[in-house]
């Protein structure tokens, strides 16, 4: 009805005045007078030869000569070289390299290519401490250009405690190896219920595998450049580096030892760990955590009783007390509860 008002109108004043008018935008009266098209038909166009293209006889000849005994294992720019040298001229060598594209199998990669197959998903799992380690090395940086110091650190996945730690100057497997051997003994763990997880760096060398194997520990490694096959550790020195007093710069070894000191007692003593219920470290790893839940969980209902007008979503209940760990949960596992 608005159409073929405006098409009446349009007859005595513009075509913008119009459909101005009639309340109708001039994009949609234009395109509703086009004769409508079969949405179902197939346009083809024709394309134009190239008039610069070869004709089917040169092509069948150049790729002859390509194919031919004397040059089947020479490269297109060197066959085209040797013909220039005889006095003759087919066509530049990036035609070759499009005709031989063309014809299948005709430019191919005849060198061995490496391949990797795909790394397994680490999927670990800690229900009580010393059930995983998790650990890494991190940089800290020294007086001068560089000039580093380097942090060995183990980590308890299940209760975030970090058992052991090493400060040095340099990076060696053997003092990775060192600090193992002494926070296993240390600590009294028993090593063939325990699983170490690390990065393939210096952690994944000879000397600490062949520990690991001695003392019957499983070993646990992640993915090339996946560094969240290993978050406990990282999210460590996270934590570790931007703390208040975390230097830009260390005076010296000893300076950066004195930080350490410092810093982990701090982290297993007083930091209240988010992701263990705001318990320290220290109290999920000597499992002293459930008598101080069940401290809080009498502070609560005491505040509950003298004001429970100001709780309107009910009697309140501490943060829950970690079940199970995991790094990488099994897919089944996800979304489960």
């Amino acid at each position: 009805m608005i159409g073929s008002a405006a098409i009446e109108l349009e007859q005595v004043v513009p075509t913008a005045t119009a459909c101005e008018l009639l309340g109708r935008s001039r994009a949609t009266h234009y395109r509703r007078r086009r004769p409508a098209s079969n949405p179902n038909a197939v346009r083809h166009r024709r394309r134009a030869a190239q008039p610069r293209a070869l004709s089917e006889v040169e092509r069948v000849a150049v790729l002859e000569v390509l194919h031919s005994d004397r040059f089947v294992d020479e490269s297109p720019a060197t066959v085209w070289a040797i013909l220039l040298d005889e006095g003759r001229y087919l066509a530049s060598p990036a035609t070759m390299y499009r005709l031989l594209r063309d014809t299948h199998g005709g430019v191919v990669e005849r060198r061995r290519q490496a391949t990797h197959p795909p790394r397994s998903r680490p999927e670990l799992m800690a229900e009580a401490p010393n059930d995983v380690w998790s650990w890494d090395i991190t940089r800290m940086r020294g007086p001068g250009k560089r000039n580093f110091f380097y942090l060995y650190v183990l980590l308890d996945l299940y209760s975030r405690y970090i058992p052991g730690w090493m400060l040095a100057s340099v990076e060696r497997a053997e003092l990775a190896r060192r600090l193992i051997d002494e926070t296993v003994a240390k600590h009294d763990v028993d090593p063939t219920g325990l699983t170490i997880h690390s990065d393939r760096g210096v952690p994944a060398a000879k000397p600490v595998a062949q520990l690991l194997a001695d003392l019957e520990i499983t070993r646990s490694l992640t993915r090339p450049r996946t560094p969240n096959d290993n978050p406990y550790s990282e999210s460590q020195f996270r934590t570790m580096k931007y703390r208040p007093s975390f230097p830009d710069r260390f005076a010296g070894i000893d300076d950066a030892r004195d930080f350490c000191v410092r810093f982990f007692a701090w982290h297993n003593l007083e930091h209240r760990h988010s992701g263990i219920g705001f318990h320290t470290p220290a109290s999920i790893y000597y499992d002293t955590a459930p008598e101080i839940r069940a401290h809080r969980s009498e502070v609560l209902d005491q505040a509950f009783a003298t004001h429970p007008e100001r709780f309107v979503r009910g009697k309140p209940t501490p943060p829950s007390l970690p079940e199970i760990v995991y790094i990488n949960p099994p897919q089944e596992t996800i979304g489960t509860h």
